[in-house]
């Protein structure tokens, strides 16, 4: 294993390497093709490089814990807007998560609806590219990339165009309070529909969830000042009265633990089978649902993200056939991690793969 303390280490392992990289943070998100290679492990790059609370900015080393900087963040009453999930649970997996994995494989959570993904709180980002040089793209406040937007590029990107050595957020307030709906029962069409009108509403929800089960269970987060929580859970409850049983969650520990576990997919965690996450029009989710039978679901982002758990024989993007989306094999077997890219989209980003890395020694395979 291939272990830099610094970045100029870290570019000296790329140039000096041979053969194909395997990049690996905290090992907690082992998705897509394992190729073999010789592991390169950002663990070492650790530490806050900067964080000034009252300029809503965090930059840290791509090894960073991501416990480190929540905590960080915490002491200040602050956090990241996008709410990253951890996949330890769902894919069986310890060690550390890392902020550069994180990044790298553009982690989002509830609060996406609200705050935007991983990739949208990005500000700035280093990183090594494959022929060992250091780039730097963005900075430490908003509105300062000109010329290709490399951090943006970088998130999502599997560490297949470049191995991150730091990254700069910007952050946002903590909420002081927090209240969850709860509608019992409820079927994924009369769900979307609450979803919906949750969502189209002025009461700024930041998490709009359903969970299937023996009770089916609609879950419609809101936060911020205790005043304002308790007038829009009101007038939400109000707008949402003919939409079956509704129950107002106010301990802030259950909302919590309510909200973590659909962070983290908790409900598909036990038992075999394929783990799919599809991301698709949320009016489309009902389409989604009655074409896949036999899986367990859980809809998270309104009905735009929908986790299932599948038989290992599903072909869930045959099954999809005709709506629009793509849909990710997160755990499982029998088919490809990633979605089929359209031709164009595949030549680009073999181009952008050839430039950045020409050696092709970047886990390279991981995403085919």
């Amino acid at each position: 294993m291939i272990e830099p303390a610094t970045e100029a280490q870290l570019g000296e392992a790329i140039r000096d390497a041979k053969a194909n990289l395997k990049i690996r943070g905290g090992g907690t998100r082992p998705i897509g093709a394992q190729a073999a290679g010789e592991v390169l492990s950002t663990a070492n790059l650790s530490g806050i490089s900067l964080y000034e609370p009252g300029a809503l900015t965090i930059v840290a080393q791509a090894g960073t814990p991501l416990a480190d900087v929540e905590a960080a963040l915490a002491e200040q009453n602050q956090r990241l807007p996008f709410e990253p999930m951890d996949h330890r649970a769902l894919l069986g997996t310890e060690g550390t998560s890392t902020i550069g994995g994180v990044v790298a494989a553009n982690i989002s959570g509830p609060r996406r609806i609200q705050a935007g993904a991983c990739r949208d709180s990005l500000i700035g980002v280093r990183f090594v590219d494959g022929h060992g040089t250091v780039l730097k793209n963005g900075g430490r406040v908003m509105k300062n990339v000109t010329g290709y937007d490399l951090v943006k590029l970088m998130a999502g990107s599997y560490g297949t165009l470049g191995v991150i050595s730091e990254v700069a957020f910007k952050v946002l307030p903590a909420s002081g309070c927090v209240a969850t709906l709860k509608i019992a029962g409820q079927s994924v069409e009369q769900a979307v529909a609450s979803m919906s009108a949750a969502l189209g509403s002025p009461f700024e929800v930041s998490g709009a969830a359903y969970i299937t089960g023996a009770t089916p269970l609609t879950l419609l987060r809101i936060e911020g000042f205790e005043a304002s929580v308790s007038y829009r859970a009101k007038q939400l409850g109000m707008l949402l009265a003919d939409h079956g049983d509704m129950d107002v969650e106010t301990e802030p520990e259950v909302s919590k633990a309510l909200w973590k576990d659909v962070r983290d997919v908790g409900p598909l965690t036990e038992g075999a089978g394929n783990i799919w996450r599809m991301s698709v029009k949320p009016s489309d989710a009902l389409a989604v649902v009655a074409a896949l039978p036999d899986a367990e679901v859980m809809l998270d982002w309104g009905g735009g993200l929908i986790w299932a758990k599948t038989p290992q024989t599903t072909d869930v993007r045959t099954a999809l056939t005709g709506i629009d989306g793509h849909a990710t094999l997160v755990k499982g077997s029998g088919f490809p991690t990633f979605h089929p890219e359209p031709a164009p989209v595949a030549a680009l980003a073999a181009g952008l793969r050839e430039k950045f890395d020409p050696k092709g020694i970047l886990n390279a395979g991981l995403m085919a």
